[in-house]
């Protein structure tokens, strides 16, 4: 139980690390999350800061995710005996999206997750991460709406567990942990829903 415990609260605080407040400080002089949407994330980080922001944002919150995962896997592997691998990941894998999103060094208010969340499938299926990561683009270049694509890639999740069992780099069952991080991911969205369903949503210039 203390690994579990442990696992968590470090990608926790991994995930609590939130780029887009740095760069934008370090950049251009002022938060992110007081522009905008004010959301802490690459979108907006696009749209207040500029393209060379938004690109660091992606990639490291991509790079977030990633990380806590492999730690995860590598304790499992060390420690063995009767760690549950699969929940290892997965609690852990969780934990940095919630970071993420609530991060303690940022007064609780984060980004949408969805980069990380990203970076999470791709190492625990990257066959998956990468069908979610196509479709999500998909709908975002028929649409021009991030937030479609990245709920629309959510909902996707859950239902790829269920029909692709290979590629997984700690096998086990995943259903309910794609529901979970569906959840998270709309939770989050829950804002540009509302938007979206009234026609008023922000859309992205491709100019």
């Amino acid at each position: 139980m203390a690994v579990y415990v442990i696992m968590i609260i470090i990608a926790y605080l991994i995930g609590s690390i939130n780029f887009s407040v740095i760069f934008s400080k370090k950049m251009a002089g002022f938060d992110v999350r007081e522009k905008g949407s004010g959301n802490a994330g690459s979108t907006n980080m696009l749209r207040s800061v500029g393209k060379k922001a938004a690109a660091l944002t992606l990639i490291c919150d991509i790079l977030k995710g990633v990380v806590p995962t492999l730690i995860a896997i590598l304790v499992g592997n060390v420690i063995g005996g009767d760690i549950d691998k699969a929940l290892l990941v997965q609690l852990s894998s969780a934990a940095v999206v919630i970071g993420h999103t609530f991060p303690i060094f940022f007064q609780f208010k984060g980004g949408k997750g969805v980069a990380t969340s990203f970076g999470v499938l791709l190492i625990t299926n990257w066959q998956i991460g990468l069908i979610c990561f196509v479709f999500a683009i998909a709908i975002m270049a028929l649409t021009r709406m991030v937030s479609l694509g990245s709920i629309s890639a959510a909902v996707l999740y859950p239902v790829l567990t269920i029909f692709i069992h290979e590629n997984y780099i700690v096998p086990g069952t995943y259903f309910v942990f794609g529901i979970i991080m569906a959840a998270i991911v709309i939770f989050n969205h829950r804002s540009n829903l509302k938007r979206i369903l009234s026609g008023t949503e922000n859309k992205l210039s491709f100019k």
